[in-house]
């Protein structure tokens, strides 16, 4: 078990202490893992408290909703343990009044009973207490009886929605009324991609085969109602709204609020993709979310997978959940564009060369074709390759990159080899747009730079071509600040640059410069292996990433080796 954590008896109190670090509204008993507001009023001039909790592992939840607008108080149980009822009697002593408390509880057996039972002892010694149950989790709806289900995500909306009716001073039973409606008109449904890890027992709660899901399930571990095969996020977003519609609260004509919650560790740029299909999803129902939100708003510890959960809401609960919010995790905003998302930007134009569909392709524009093809075989050959050397000390991407700028090379029409200059331009042009991440820029940047040194000229020369090449090697040199021994592609360029160079000026025929130019970029590369990276991602990781080539270099003399034939024929 990897978590970043001290003892694993010591966690709630932790997390719980870290919470209130960041929240200046907030404090903890000093003996019970309970957080309060502070700043509250005298008990007799106090408004309707909130109380909340249940088992720690659903962080944010429930210390985070702590604050004006929200929670008054909220108490934590070990991980997805129920706090005892002590402890939420004492929760309850701390911030009621005789205005009154409302718990709000999640619907599992443990909460009830304490949270219960707490509520009793505390009319006892004359504090009113209400309690509303929230059991959203539409995928017991065939399985158990409504009064069964799981309490889920949506109790989060169900803390908003009260927590802004007791902020407005509204009485104990109106507070409740609105928990209440609430709870009963929500709906949720979770998916999960695996389980999670309890720091007390180090293992996960279950297992899954690499392309299965569980659906249909809690927010403690446990499996789901059934165990399904990977889908995309559109299909699983389909089935959980399917699931959520047949549940009976939600139909067209509907305004509803919209909550993707992330169960622990789905990134926001999953909970982005699931909350933009369920947008589109609900709205082609015939339904309009007038507000939604996505984030972590309570998870399963470390589980990766997602819960929407969808509620009918009328203006006045719009006013309620637009009612602001002085606490650690609600995001606050919430309003959804309606605008239309998508604009268009008028296209850069430029002059188009005359007579395109009647261009003349010289001599050397045939053969720069024929180069530009050779190039992007050996680099869509090379591209499992290129991303496990980009992947010892980077992102991995490095293969997918090139292959993408080879398409774009083969994608250039006849015409742009009008002239070697106007080719090397429109490539610069269409590598910049295919090629992702630093790449990208630096290709194009040395393919404009060596058009600009061929520009008028018809058929270069070999004194053209390796001017255009030096060139072109110190446009990447200029842009990125690479030099020589840094570890990067210029260990393999700059070599081959100068030995063109070199060999020229030694009055060999040119085939045979561009073939010792090219071994030159191989012993530069093969040099990379013992080099400590200096720039880019791999200057992060030091000595690890001595042992292999550097990706950028490999790749340089993979198209590098590819032109050898090519020019072979020009001597």
């Amino acid at each position: 078990m990897k978590k970043l954590i001290n003892r694993p008896e010591d966690v709630v109190r932790e997390m719980l202490e870290g919470v209130v670090a960041l929240s200046p509204a907030t404090a903890i008993l000093c003996d019970e893992n309970i957080i309060v507001q502070t700043g509250l009023a005298e008990p007799g001039a106090r408004q309707v408290a909130l109380i909340s909790g249940g088992g720690s592992g659903h962080e944010p939840a429930h210390a985070g909703y702590v604050g004006p607008g929200m929670l008054t108080a909220a108490v934590a149980g070990d991980v997805f343990t129920s706090p005892s009822a002590d402890a939420v009697l004492s929760a309850i002593r701390a911030v009621g009044g005789p205005a009154g408390v409302l718990l709000i509880v999640k619907n599992y057996t443990g909460d009830r009973l304490n949270f219960g039972l707490a509520a009793e002892m505390a009319r006892a010694e004359g504090i009113p207490v209400e309690i509303v149950v929230v059991a959203d989790d539409a995928a017991l709806r065939d399985t158990v009886p409504a009064e069964r289900r799981r309490g889920i995500a949506g109790t989060v909306l169900v803390h908003k929605l009260a927590g802004a009716a007791a902020a407005k001073g509204l009485p104990l039973g109106r507070v409740a009324a609105i928990a209440g409606a609430a709870a009963e008109r929500i709906s949720s449904m979770g998916v999960s991609l695996g389980s999670c890890t309890l720091p007390s027992v180090g293992k996960p709660g279950f297992t899954l085969g690499e392309d299965e899901i569980e659906v249909g399930l809690g927010i403690h571990g446990e499996p789901g109602v059934r165990r399904m095969a990977l889908a995309s996020a559109d299909a699983l977003v389909d089935l959980v709204v399917d699931t959520i519609i047949a549940d009976g609260k939600i139909k067209r004509g509907d305004d509803v609020a919209l909550l993707v919650n992330g169960l622990g560790s789905t990134p926001p740029l999953e909970l982005a993709i699931l909350a933009r299909a369920a947008l589109a999803r609900l709205e082609r129902e015939g339904m309009t979310v007038v507000r939604g939100f996505a984030g972590t708003f309570l998870s399963a510890l470390d589980m990766p997978g997602f819960s929407l959960s969808v509620l009918p809401v009328t203006p006045d609960d719009l006013t309620l959940l637009d009612h602001p919010v002085q606490a650690l995790a609600w995001p606050g905003g919430g309003r959804v564009n309606k605008s239309g998302a998508k604009i268009t930007i008028a296209p850069h134009s430029k002059p188009a060369a005359d007579d395109d569909h009647d261009a003349i392709v010289p001599e050397s524009g045939r053969h720069l074709r024929q180069v530009f093809a050779g190039v992007a075989r050996a680099l869509i050959d090379a591209e499992d390759e290129l991303a496990r050397l980009d992947g010892i000390s980077g992102d991995g991407d490095l293969g997918a990159s090139m292959r993408r700028g080879a398409n774009a090379l083969l994608s250039l029409p006849d015409a742009a080899f009008s002239s070697v200059a106007r080719a090397l331009l429109e490539a610069g042009e269409q590598v910049r747009k295919a090629i992702a991440g630093s790449s990208g820029p630096f290709y194009a940047t040395a393919l404009m730079r060596a058009a600009r040194r061929l520009s008028g000229i018809d058929e270069p020369s070999a004194a053209d071509i390796a001017g255009a090449f030096a060139d072109a090697v110190q446009a990447i040199m200029d842009l990125g600040g690479a030099r020589r021994g840094d570890r990067t592609m210029i260990d393999a360029l700059e070599p081959a640059a100068r030995t063109l160079m070199d060999q020229l000026g030694s009055d060999v025929a040119f085939s045979t410069a561009w073939r010792k130019a090219v071994e030159a970029a191989e012993e530069g590369m093969k040099r990379t292996s013992n080099m400590h990276p200096r720039l880019g991602r791999a200057s992060y990781l030091g000595e690890r990433a001595i042992g292999s080539p550097d990706a950028g270099a490999a790749a340089a003399v993979i198209w590098l080796r590819a032109t050898v034939q090519s020019f072979a024929a020009r001597s």
